[in-house]
């Protein structure tokens, strides 16, 4: 019997507050050169990831930008239906195999690099080809190895999307991000306690305002141009009222009643590899085998809601730019 946990049992990260105290990443080796760090190789890892997820989203969408396609290959895991409840499985894959890696379940991947590992497998995993094991599921820091550790490797003319000018605010502002709203939402769906739902609820939304704020003089969260924070708002920003609101109870605020954030979100999701990798609809769609009288609004309309004509609805974000025809700061 199998002892990793299936990818959504969080019960053992509620302490006894009833606050959700999210799992450590346990994978940490960064990318680089050196003997203490994972070599930098074209085709020699496999990310994977997951539609709903958006701690893997961020890789994906950042992977895209980079032009990194051919030196780092992709896959996509769910939630199956097999008797083994092993986690995330892949899905999509004929028989339900990767086809690169041979194995059904992301478990095996994380079983194969340390036998004695208990956590839940999650995504983001880097699993290194050579030897079937996952070897870095840090999505705190990967997007920051992918912008910086795999610059030999990125396309021509690839933005610069960790600049060095910029990277102590930028870090500063990921942790703040982190805290308050990527992992906000989770802390306020998952806590067990009406002290822990108000306090994650009260931070998530005087974040949200604090964003409304500065993205009515910028038009992105660091200036004129893209950088890393954009990429990790931009994920939960795609889910939350696709997704997120059904389980946080009577909420403020929608993002389309953020006249500044939805503007934003906007702007972003008519880049190519924002878009690419960012599946509304299949959101929307995660419950719809549900039936009932309440049911909630995407659920019940999930094939229904032209979500493409949603978010291609026309903004005046290239206003607050000073160089608006630009989205992205060149590598030099």
């Amino acid at each position: 019997m199998s002892k990793f946990k299936a990818s959504t049992g969080v019960e053992q990260e509620i302490n006894d507050k009833g606050y959700f105290i999210r799992q450590k990443n346990f994978f940490t080796t960064p990318f680089g050169e050196g003997e203490s760090k994972l070599p930098v190789e074209a085709g020699r890892y496999r990310l994977i990831w997951a539609k709903g997820c958006h701690w893997s989203n961020r890789a994906s969408i950042v992977r895209e930008l980079l032009g990194l396609e051919e030196a780092i290959s992709i896959n996509l895991v769910g939630h199956g239906n097999s008797e083994q409840k092993r986690g995330w499985e892949f899905v999509y894959d004929e028989s339900g195999i990767d086809p690169v890696l041979g194995v059904r379940f992301l478990s095996e991947l994380y079983e194969a690099a340390d036998s004695e590992y208990e956590g839940r497998p999650t995504v983001p995993a880097v699993v290194d080809i050579t030897t079937g094991k996952v070897v870095n599921n840090d999505y705190v820091w990967l997007t920051n190895y992918l912008e910086e550790e795999f610059a030999s490797l990125h396309k021509q003319g690839a933005p610069d999307l960790y600049p060095v000018h910029l990277r102590e605010e930028i870090d500063s502002y990921n942790d703040f991000l982190y805290h308050n709203v990527n992992d906000g939402v989770y802390k306020a769906m998952f806590a067990k306690s009406i002290e822990a739902y108000n306090d994650a609820y009260d931070k998530l939304y005087k974040a949200f305002d604090a964003i409304e704020e500065r993205l009515g003089v910028s038009r992105y969260l660091f200036g004129d141009y893209i950088t890393d924070p954009d990429v990790r708002l931009f994920v939960t920003l795609a889910r939350f009222d696709t997704y997120y609101f059904k389980y946080l109870g009577p909420i403020r605020n929608r993002i389309v009643d953020f006249k500044n954030i939805w503007g934003y979100a906007r702007d972003l999701y008519e880049i190519p590899a924002f878009k690419n990798n960012t599946y509304l609809r299949d959101m929307a769609k995660s419950n719809a085998n549900k039936s009932g009288v309440f049911i909630d609004y995407n659920t019940r309309f999930w094939d229904q809601i032209h979500y493409e004509e949603l978010w291609s609805k026309p903004h005046d974000r290239e206003t607050k730019s000073t160089d608006p025809e630009q989205k992205f700061l060149q590598n030099k």
